[in-house]
């Protein structure tokens, strides 16, 4: 068997500064944070960039509606086997 990587992530409670700004955010659209956001927590400015390029993605001005994006997000999820 081959080395698995981890990452250990920065629970919401103990999240402060950024980090906490960011959880925040993500608490405020979704409900929670998802794990998928918690892997980038070790460096908040790196999680800062991902978030604004994936916001302006899904939901800034776009000829596609926000219910395609989020459908051609699905399927591209689907066939690359991520089931985040």
């Amino acid at each position: 068997m081959g080395i698995m990587a981890y990452i250990e992530l920065v629970p919401v409670e103990k999240a402060s500064g950024l980090l906490r700004q960011l959880y925040d955010g993500a608490i405020a659209r979704a409900g929670k944070v998802f794990n998928i956001v918690k892997t980038m927590s070790p460096n908040p400015p790196v999680m800062e960039a991902s978030m604004n390029v994936y916001l302006r993605i899904m939901r800034g001005p776009s000829g596609l509606s926000r219910m395609e994006r989020e459908m051609l997000a699905t399927v591209t999820s689907r066939a690359n086997e991520c089931h985040y």
